[in-house]
């Protein structure tokens, strides 16, 4: 069994639809994928189905935004096998429109700068929920200020450590409210891409709030990193899954479907864990009864 538990869609922040997705998977002979657009279900059942058609097991996912004060970092959060997905749809929708309203100023910034306009930009994130910085840069290619997605003029706009950053940050929830909906939906929290808070506490905080897994194999986290937090979750009963971050060419590394994938005993972990718990859940009740 080969598990990708990390893809976009052109939904969210990725290039390709849910067909070619699907079918790119069966090409790379992965049986199985998640498709965890950015504060977005709306692709869920579709894919589902086209899944069926294909013999490709399609898992419900979503990757849901938060801001984390302490750190003053976005940490995301992904969403699997939500018994109540529409529970998460509000949240979804807060999500987006913020990520909207700060778009809009990026955007005008943008084009105060460089020879594009927001309705460009518009034109390249066509089919999405929303607008993401790839889309402002997939303008900027365009228009030939560049030909690179992320080179040195995204690291100018992008980074936060550079002075002539255009970044405006959306109103987002704190992660632990995320983790609470995701619980209320029925499903599944895991930290995505849980090696780029390797060194903070920002793992150990969401950790004493229900977290219930991490992914520790995806783009850009070392073997070492991955088997100390594979070695953290084990002492804390959490799962571990691991997923491409797969968008297609906007991907920030040179990735596909599968080149991260969950290991066999670890997908059979995170396939029986609700189970688990509901086992666990009542014989604590069992024995509380007695």
């Amino acid at each position: 069994m080969r598990g990708d538990l990390h893809c976009h869609t052109k939904l969210s922040d990725g290039s390709m639809g849910i067909d070619d997705l699907i079918v790119l998977a069966k090409k790379r002979e992965v049986d199985t994928i998640a498709i965890t657009d950015l504060d977005c279900l709306a692709g869920t059942t579709r894919a589902k189905l086209i899944g069926e058609r294909h013999g490709i097991n399609v898992i419900q996912g979503v990757e849901l935004s938060s801001y984390d004060s302490e750190s003053e970092r976005e940490v995301h959060i992904l969403s699997y096998l939500n018994d109540s997905p529409d529970r998460l749809e509000g949240l979804c929708h807060r999500n987006l429109a913020a990520r909207k309203r700060a778009a809009q100023y990026m955007m005008l910034k943008a084009a105060q700068r460089y020879p594009i306009t927001p309705d460009l930009v518009l034109k390249c994130a066509q089919g999405s929920t929303n607008v993401y910085p790839v889309h402002i840069m997939a303008a900027l290619v365009e228009s030939g200020m560049t030909t690179e997605l992320y080179g040195e003029l995204y690291n100018e706009l992008f980074n936060s450590r550079s002075s002539k950053n255009i970044i405006v940050r959306p109103k987002l929830p704190d992660p632990v409210e995320i983790i609470e909906a995701i619980h209320e939906a029925g499903g599944i929290a895991v930290l995505a891409r849980a090696c780029s808070f390797s060194g903070t506490n920002v793992i150990e905080r969401l950790a004493e709030n229900g977290l219930d897994g991490l992914e520790i194999w995806h783009p850009g986290c070392d073997d070492g990193t991955s088997k100390e937090l594979m070695d953290y979750a084990e002492g804390k009963n959490m799962i571990t899954v691991g997923g491409s971050v797969f968008k297609g060419r906007y991907n920030e590394q040179c990735v596909t479907i599968g080149t991260y994938i969950t290991p066999e005993d670890k997908f059979n972990d995170f396939m029986n864990y609700k189970a688990k718990n509901r086992r666990q859940h009542k014989a604590k009740v069992a024995v509380g009864e007695k």
